[in-house]
């Protein structure tokens, strides 16, 4: 029976044990997550320091503007996840604080009973009479037995009690402080709220600027565009060729395979329908390569914001300014460097304007790194990644403007390098 009454207890115990840290770890999980979001946008933020009054100052102020309310908005989104993951886990909180508090309930009214069954045979002669009335010795044994374990029990139901009750008050303090971090992240959302309104205004003020200056504005662009179709010819051209050598290295590797299989005697491998474009090497860099899809890190050293995304996209609230970018404009602090997204070789080293622009090669994929003021790297060398490649020019006429011009293809084909970076 003591044996029974143990197990009873113990299952009235801890069978509805909640983890009592779970919400304090989530929460903790959950600040972590956005003190680094919020420390990436404090870095970045200090870029917008820097301005001037010219129609490309303001041009690229406002890119700069677009990037950061672009960041700001996926925080105030994942401040919303966070408040409604915070929002489950108040109702689950107060429905393991209502489970322990009817188990509660029940270990008290089990322990009143008792204590009024106790109270009604308190007497040493009614035990003693309960006892030796028994008809013989194995029965008056097993009435002691059932006293002792009797009162053993009750002192145990006391002390589950007790514990039941620290446990009801962990849990209210426990709720007390997932409400506390509720209100914690409506009070941060309305910050961020105000700061991206305040962004919002300031874009308004900047675009108002730029219309009034239409025929400037347009020369601008224009100039913009005329460099980027400078650089992307060059760039073209040494993709191209840089394809055409991975082909002949193919061809090469196919003929010696061929050779090898004639000296053994072997029997002829089918003719494949194309001839091949990749040796194993690069297949098997490019494979590795595309397991990395979206996890490749940012090509730039520090704190940096994207201010010019991939394809032809217009500039909100401007009339007739279209861009146009074969890869995406990542701005930094200056002294940022460039650096290899991913291990591979060197391909190309070409200067333009005065700046030195370098593509490395991963397989059938090549990663361009644009608008570097010095260079640590040359053609044929074998990079691994994050290793740095070179120093991203800092413009000092344009309030120390840095700019990383970053492109990615397969091959001759761009592709657009936001679906490939964990950012």
């Amino acid at each position: 029976m003591r044996t029974r009454l143990l197990c009873i207890l113990c299952m009235c115990l801890y069978g509805m044990t909640p983890l009592m840290a779970q919400s304090d770890k989530l929460i903790r999980e959950l600040e972590d997550r956005r003190a680094r979001l919020q420390k990436q946008m404090a870095e970045t933020e200090v870029l917008l320091d820097s301005t001037r009054r010219t129609t490309a100052g303001q041009l690229n102020r406002l890119a700069l503007l677009a990037g950061q309310m672009e960041e700001r908005r996926r925080y105030i989104v994942v401040i919303n996840q966070d408040i409604e993951t915070v929002d489950r886990e108040m109702q689950a909180a107060d429905d393991r604080l209502s489970r322990l508090e009817e188990s509660l309930r029940e270990k008290r009214d089990r322990y009143a009973a008792s204590v009024r069954y106790l109270y009604r045979h308190r007497s040493i002669e009614e035990k003693l009479m309960f006892i030796f009335s028994a008809k013989d010795l194995a029965q008056i044994y097993r009435r002691l037995r059932y006293v002792r374990e009797y009162a053993d029990y009750q002192r145990m139901q006391g002390e589950a009690i007790l514990r039941q009750q620290e446990r009801v008050n962990e849990k209210k303090d426990e709720l007390a402080r997932v409400r506390q971090a509720k209100q914690a992240l409506l009070a941060e959302r309305g910050r961020e709220m105000q700061a991206l309104e305040s962004q919002e205004k300031e874009q308004r003020g900047l675009v108002d600027a730029l219309r009034r200056k239409q025929r400037s504005l347009q020369n601008e662009v224009a100039r913009q565009r005329k460099e980027a179709a400078r650089l992307n010819s060059r760039i073209d051209r040494l993709v191209a060729e840089e394809v055409e050598k991975a082909r002949k290295r193919a061809e090469a590797e196919a003929r010696r395979e061929a050779e090898e299989r004639k000296h053994l005697a072997e029997p002829p491998r089918q003719t494949a329908a194309a001839p091949p474009k990749l040796d194993t090497a690069d297949r098997k860099l490019s494979g590795s390569f595309v397991s990395n899809r979206g996890k490749l890190p940012m090509p730039i050293t520090g704190p940096a914001v994207i201010v010019s995304h991939y394809g032809q996209y217009a500039v909100k609230g401007l009339r007739n300014v279209r861009l146009d970018n074969k890869g995406i404009d990542i701005q930094g602090h200056p002294g940022a460097q460039a650096r290899a997204i991913f291990g591979g070789k060197v391909a190309a080293v070409f200067s333009l304007d005065g700046l030195f622009n370098i593509l490395v090669r991963h397989g059938a994929y090549i990663s361009v790194y644009c608008n570097l003021s010095s260079t640590l790297v040359k053609v044929g060398d074998d990079v691994s990644t994050l290793q740095p490649l070179g120093t991203v020019f800092t413009n000092a006429a344009d309030g120390n403007r840095t700019v990383l011009h970053f492109q990615l293809r397969k091959e001759t084909a761009k592709l657009d390098p936001e679906l490939w970076l964990d950012k």
